[in-house]
């Protein structure tokens, strides 16, 4: 019986990305921007996908210029048609798909007892149909390849409430990506797919950025820090190695699981 210490290509390898395809939906800015980085310069080519083709295209062209295989495509994830169409052009372009960064998504702040229906169904929509939708159209073509890696971005909502604010169709949503992500993950683990999630704490976006110039981003943000272990926000860089890693073959046993980064928040 071979030595798997000594016969195992080294760890460094077993992080690179070299001849995988990945896509990224959501991936024309934020944390989406920042995973499509990181996933071409581990080595892999990466579709980056958005619902606003500018900033899909103008992300795409940065990682062109860092010498990264890239395509961008645009796609609404609640609509099964162009989820379908979105990894087919993907196969069609480079002649498969390993890595799916399911990552497009929403936030509200609302009350419960005023929240609408329309809002409520949105939320759902797009943070786990939408979800459910890109790893469905996603896993059909790893399970026939047999092998393949699928991520999707949960939340630190998915297991804490959070406050002050009020936001729970948000936090159900992601709650139920971190259940859909388990299940997945066992109809799938025999079959050479491995499934697992993220759930990032508070992280610094523009949109976030944006929210704290407000009187109630000012009042909300004390309260974020006080209860952070290490009193300040994640940059979208810190998503970045997990994601590497959770793509990569370093991680072929992992499936199942959810990689909570968030400055020790669930921690208390």
């Amino acid at each position: 019986m071979s030595d798997p210490v000594l016969s195992a290509p080294s760890i460094l390898d077993r992080f690179r990305l070299d001849d995988r395809i990945a896509l990224v939906t959501g991936g024309g800015q934020g944390i989406g921007r920042a995973l499509a980085h990181a996933l071409g310069e581990a080595g892999a080519r990466v579709a980056v996908v958005d619902i606003n083709q500018q900033t899909a295209d103008e992300v795409a062209h940065e990682l062109s210029e860092k010498g990264i295989g890239s395509l961008a495509l645009t796609a609404d994830v609640t609509d099964q048609a162009q989820v379908e169409k979105m990894v087919a052009a993907i196969v069609d372009h480079w002649g498969g798909l390993t890595i799916g960064i399911n990552n497009a998504g929403i936030g509200q702040w609302a009350d419960a007892e005023s929240m609408s229906l329309a809002d409520w169904q949105r939320m759902m929509n797009l943070n786990l149909t939408g979800v459910f939708l890109c790893a469905q159209a996603e896993g059909k073509v790893m399970l026939e390849a047999e092998y393949g890696k699928i991520i999707n971005t949960a939340s630190m909502s998915g297991h804490i409430v959070n406050m002050p604010q009020n936001q729970s169709a948000y936090n159900t949503s992601k709650a139920g990506v971190i259940h859909l992500t388990r299940s997945l993950a066992t109809e799938w683990a025999t079959r050479g797919v491995r499934v697992n999630s993220i759930s990032p704490g508070y992280t610094r976006t523009q949109l976030v950025d944006d929210l704290l110039q407000t009187p109630e981003g000012q009042k909300v943000m004390p309260v974020w820090m006080s209860m952070t272990p290490v009193n300040h926000m994640a940059e979208v860089t810190d998503l970045q190695g997990a994601v590497v890693f959770l793509a990569s073959p370093a991680s072929d046993f992992v499936t199942g699981h959810d990689l909570v980064i968030d400055g020790g928040y669930c921690a208390w």
